[in-house]
């Protein structure tokens, strides 16, 4: 299954609002979400044994997590939040829960039709 990941990827067609008003949620300041909402990113999945790799780039930023399935590892997010992360592989979909000061957030990568689809979710957000 981790197969279906690996390569690079165009991120593109993303619904701007949604993705902005996630962004919002995770406390991103507005000149940050306008510059993130306005650019397209490639993505890259590697897989070297058991550590994965996902580097994100655009030509606003450019970020990489390097990860075991199952095991919760310390990440500075993108945005610079300070989280605990666990990624998991469950029936073909990659999850990634970061959590922090009591919230949470999952980011969902699934391939469908060729493409990699990104579904980013916030929880407990009070």
């Amino acid at each position: 299954m981790a197969e279906l990941y690996l390569g690079k990827w165009k991120l593109e067609d993303a619904n701007k609002e949604m993705f902005n008003a996630y962004l919002e949620g995770l406390g991103v300041g507005f000149v940050t979400r306008k510059a993130a909402c306005a650019v397209s990113a490639d993505v890259t999945i590697s897989l070297e044994g058991d550590i994965w790799t996902i580097k994100t780039s655009s030509t606003f930023k450019t970020y990489e997590i390097k990860f075991k399935l199952g095991i919760q590892f310390d990440e500075e997010t993108a945005d610079d939040r300070k989280v605990k992360t666990t990624v998991t592989l469950d029936k073909g979909v990659l999850i990634q829960e970061q959590k922090w000061d009591g919230k949470t957030t999952t980011i969902k990568r699934e391939v469908i039709d060729g493409k990699l689809i990104v579904v980013c979710l916030l929880t407990n957000l009070c």
